[in-house]
């Protein structure tokens, strides 16, 4: 029996929150369609495995020194059994005690235990702002 559409969610946030980033591409199928619509500057959607890994070894170079962890987990399973919805916080904690929440919205559709869709709705700027990434986020912003 394949893994449910919210077990899978929590092997991701999981493995995200334990910066094990490494396998993460594997919970998504060969061909799935990963979309950040609040992305800035816009980004295009990851449309398979492949492309999903870039952004996880992309991601790996990116990370400040924090601790992450998941707060304020809500899980909606969907009508259809292929969906789940999460509601959570990444809440980012610094060596000097300094706390950023970002909070997030998933919408995730798996199918036979692989995430074959998800549109993930990240606030960039506290994103930006939790990574020390304020001034790129600008200078992204002003390319045309």
């Amino acid at each position: 029996m394949s893994a449910k559409p919210r077990d899978v969610f929590l092997q991701l946030i999981n493995g995200v929150v334990d910066d094990r980033l490494d396998g993460l591409a594997d919970l998504y199928a060969e061909e799935t369609d990963v979309r950040h619509p609040f992305a800035t500057p816009d980004r295009p959607p990851l449309l398979s495995r492949a492309d999903v890994r870039e952004h996880f070894t992309f991601a790996d170079g990116l990370r400040p020194e924090f601790t992450r962890r998941v707060v304020d987990l809500v899980l909606h399973d969907g009508a259809d059994p292929e969906v789940v919805v999460a509601e959570f916080s990444y809440e980012f904690t610094y060596p000097d005690g300094k706390v950023f929440l970002m909070p997030a919205v998933m919408v995730m559709r798996v199918r036979d235990g692989k995430i074959v869709e998800s549109h993930d709705y990240f606030d960039p700027i506290r994103g930006a702002r939790a990574r020390g990434a304020l001034p790129d986020l600008a200078a992204g912003l002003a390319v045309n």
